[in-house]
């Protein structure tokens, strides 16, 4: 793989999610992609975006990053406005053909549409939530993991054709023993298995 689209999600909110450590976070991986040898390109949804370029830059990619606050247990709804507005709109595009079941075709399975096949992805994600309350069975999640409390955005990406990477998670944004230092050497081991 050699294009990488980096995306940021941030969704500003003026006095406590003003979006300094998601570019931070972003900036690091376009750096190091770019040490790499490898091309980017890069979507910031919150100073706006032509959906039929943000098409082509989908087609263009081997890779997409993303990089987003959870809000609410989600994704900011910009961000969640900016993939429905690019998918649905990819479709015969590059993204997607179809939901994958045919008439013809009984055994043909739904989410077996995307056009992404030779495509991945790698979730990065920023959290006031503590680490200790995912993997937990005591824990807010459940016992579930990061991945698998933001199964919807990577059903999303399955559905299309593209292959999971590892995700990256930062926790306790707010708390007072943040090591941004650090949080940036785990994102860039992280980088390392998933970009080489």
């Amino acid at each position: 793989m050699k294009n990488i689209l980096l995306l940021n999600l941030h969704q500003k909110y003026e006095g406590f999610a003003e979006g300094n450590l998601n570019s931070l976070l972003l900036e690091s991986t376009e750096n190091y992609l770019s040490q790499k040898g490898l091309t980017t390109k890069k979507t910031e949804i919150e100073s706006g975006y032509n959906i039929d370029e943000e098409v082509e830059k989908f087609q263009w990619a081997d890779a997409f990053f993303v990089q987003s606050p959870v809000y609410w247990m989600g994704l900011p709804w910009l961000g969640k406005k900016y993939i429905d507005e690019i998918f649905s709109n990819g479709k015969g595009r590059g993204i997607f053909n179809s939901d994958g079941r045919s008439k013809d075709d009984p055994s043909s399975k739904y989410g077996s549409g995307g056009l992404m096949q030779d495509k991945s992805y790698m979730l990065s994600f920023t959290y006031n939530c503590p680490v200790s309350e995912f993997n937990n069975e005591d824990g807010f999640f459940e016992g579930m993991s990061v991945d698998e409390a933001n199964i919807a955005l990577h059903k999303t990406f399955q559905f299309c054709g593209a292959k999971r990477l590892e995700t990256y998670s930062m926790h306790d944004v707010y708390g007072d023993n943040l090591n941004i230092e650090k949080e940036k050497e785990k994102l860039i081991d992280v980088l390392k298995r998933n970009f080489g």
